[in-house]
């Protein structure tokens, strides 16, 4: 039977990730730092190959796939964007650590003030995901990337992956990721798929 290989990855570091800034909906570049890691990722280890590329919106996600797949003609997903972050945007947790609505968020029993619904975010993401799954299978291509955020990637793998982990388990650093393989049957009917491993890849010649 044929499977099918969604590599999820997070976008390249902005000044915003460096600072420990809340950046949502800031839409801010990868730092030329950033850029340079990417560069240094895509040369020490392997990022996999794919037929088709999808993007959120926002420059630092787009930026990452053309550094990392300069070739690559993507697809913009607006339901891929990361969260709203409200009034948290542009502020640290420290900043934020007396807040009681800041802390209702870290728990998962409040939302960001002024921003987005945390069920919504949640659900939004997953949606997005799997409008991009349909996509992806109706082409028939057997590997697709998806650059996107953190939080995006928390959810999508929260919710779909059979190996099951809280939401910030699934936490990876920035031009990290995971591939999901997605068998159609079992998509089908439970809409749940399986970690195939870590992006970016170790290289098979161990250079």
């Amino acid at each position: 039977m044929k499977t099918y290989r969604i590599h999820l990855i997070r976008h390249g570091m902005t000044e915003g990730n460096q600072k420990g800034l809340y950046i949502g909906r800031t839409d801010l570049p990868v730092t030329t730092d950033g850029i340079n890691t990417l560069r240094q990722l895509r040369t020490a280890y392997v990022y996999p190959a794919a037929a088709l590329f999808y993007s959120s919106p926002m420059l630092r996600c787009r930026q990452t796939l053309e550094v990392v797949y300069p070739d690559a003609a993507y697809t913009i997903v607006p339901g891929l964007v990361e969260c709203d972050f409200g009034e948290f945007e542009g502020k640290t947790a420290a900043e934020l650590e007396n807040d009681p609505d800041f802390a209702a968020f870290l728990a998962g029993t409040g939302s960001p003030r002024g921003g987005e619904d945390t069920p919504s975010f949640l659900q939004r993401s997953v949606v997005a995901f799997h409008q991009t799954v349909k996509d992806v299978l109706t082409k028939g291509e057997t590997d697709a990337v998806i650059c996107t955020h953190g939080g995006v990637i928390m959810a999508i793998m929260a919710a779909v992956c059979l190996e099951r982990r809280e939401f910030y388990e699934w936490s990876c650093g920035n031009g990290e990721g995971y591939t999901l393989r997605i068998t159609p049957g079992l998509w089908m009917r439970s809409g749940v798929a399986e970690l195939a491993g870590l992006i970016p890849y170790e290289r098979a010649d161990g250079k």
